[in-house]
């Protein structure tokens, strides 16, 4: 037996039941022979409350001490955590994200990790305890204030810390039993996947789908750990997420049988996110330089964009509109960015539209399976769903419609590519999902 790293998100945690339910299970994992790692999310809704009563105080509040804020909800559940076990007669040390030796850049609020240097988890294992660690945190390298990960975080602290002691494992516990095809609140008949590439996983991650952090993936990618996507509700074997010659191969976890399950999907799931908004650029004049322009100052204002639609430009005025959608809580900020330049681009106006929303199909398979975007196409049309922009990868076709559409995108998707179960298989215990 090895060092195993167990994650616990927010609704594992919720209440007093909860975190009892979670020590037996450390518990457990440890009397089987195992060195037990555990990262912590903060109890329940703990840090939205947090966030609501910081905006209560102050219109806006100061990235520091909002980070200083933030973080004491995992450090609640980390305490509480470790009593739990120690009431059941196995030692257990818990540590903030700074003690475990996440060492991250001085960006407030979404901070990235630099290194970790695990020495008093190590020594905690050595004597024989169980490390409970604050998820979503961590201390800048430069100012030494203390720094969260941006929402999610705490599963890239996870992984982070798998690596940094060599674990055999990162297992990431949710409410739902591992990696569907479809958001199970969205599709019931959505099929748990027995293994999927990192690659796929990315994509379904960066398209919406919540039950994993995009960084945390890149994470476990970058340095070949192994994650895997279990309930803390029930005892059912979960998602392995591995490298793409391992989920065709079978490998080390699981079995042949869900390898060569596996090997003959063409689409793997798909994905949703309704939090999407679209801005367009109206009359930009065609000549080079402008969308360098537009881009760099919405770059400048620190927003990320996703898909970029530009119209071919009219002949008779040599002006093209330029459309690209972003998260929505930025969208306030990037429209104010790109009013300011208007003068220098010489763009005609802006138009903002919040009521979005992205569908995806993913998988490795479709590559070599000519036909799918048709097909992806064909059922959204005869459901009634209007495309407004389209975007593809090798191994994903995404596109936008309204918000309101959503729901029957996902559903003829999943009805097109056959990903439904004959049985409901996907069980919400906790009601969120993370």
């Amino acid at each position: 037996m090895g060092i195993v790293v167990q994650k616990y998100g927010g609704s594992s945690v919720a209440d007093a039941a909860g975190i009892k339910r979670v020590a037996q299970r450390i518990v457990a994992t440890k009397k089987a022979g195992n060195d037990v790692v555990v990262v912590v999310s903060a109890m329940g809704d703990t840090t939205d409350e947090l966030i609501d009563l910081a905006n209560e105080v102050s219109p806006l509040p100061p990235a520091r001490e909002l980070d200083m804020l933030l973080t004491a909800g995992e450090r609640i559940s980390m305490a509480v955590l470790a009593m739990a076990i120690q009431n059941l007669g196995q030692e257990a040390r818990s540590f903030t994200g700074s003690q475990a030796g996440v060492i991250t850049d001085a960006e407030h609020g979404r901070a990235k990790i630099i290194d970790v240097t695990p020495g008093r988890i190590q020594a905690a294992l050595a004597d024989g305890a169980v490390a409970i660690v604050a998820g979503f945190q961590g201390v800048s390298q430069t100012t030494k204030d203390i720094t969260t990960l941006g929402r999610g975080g705490s599963d890239t602290t996870a992984v982070a810390l798998a690596v940094a002691i060599d674990a055999e494992v990162c297992e990431i516990y949710s409410d739902v039993d591992g990696i569907f095809t479809a958001d199970p609140r969205v599709e019931p008949r959505a099929r748990k996947v027995p293994r999927i590439s990192y690659e796929e996983t990315l994509e379904m991650a960066a398209q919406g789908a919540k039950i994993l952090h995009l960084r945390c993936v890149e994470y476990a990618r970058r340095y070949d750990m192994p994650i895997h996507v279990r309930s803390s509700f029930s005892q059912k074997e979960g998602t392995w997420v591995v490298r793409a010659e391992d989920v065709s191969a079978g490998g080390a976890q699981g079995t042949e049988e869900a390898g060569s399950t596996m090997e003959a999907a063409i689409i793997t799931g798909v994905a949703h996110d309704s939090s999407q908004a679209k801005i367009t650029i109206v009359g930009v004049p065609d000549k080079p330089g402008e969308a360098a322009a537009i881009f760099r100052t919405v770059a400048d204002a620190q927003i990320n964009i996703d898909m970029i639609v530009q119209n071919i430009s009219a002949a008779a005025t040599g002006r093209t509109d330029i459309s690209f959608t972003l998260p929505r809580g930025e969208g306030q900020t990037a429209m104010a960015a790109l009013a300011g330049m208007q003068d220098q681009v010489g763009y005609e106006s802006l138009q903002y539209d919040d009521s979005v929303g992205k569908v995806s199909v993913v998988g490795a398979g479709m590559s070599t399976s000519p036909g799918i975007s048709a097909r992806f196409f064909e059922a959204l049309s005869e459901a009634g769903v209007n495309i407004q922009m389209i975007s593809t990868s090798e191994i994903r076709v995404s596109v936008v419609v309204t918000e309101a559409q959503v729901v029957q995108a996902v559903n003829a998707a999943h009805a097109v590519f056959d990903l439904g179960s004959d049985e409901i298989e996907a069980v919400v215990y906790g009601g969120t999902g993370r």
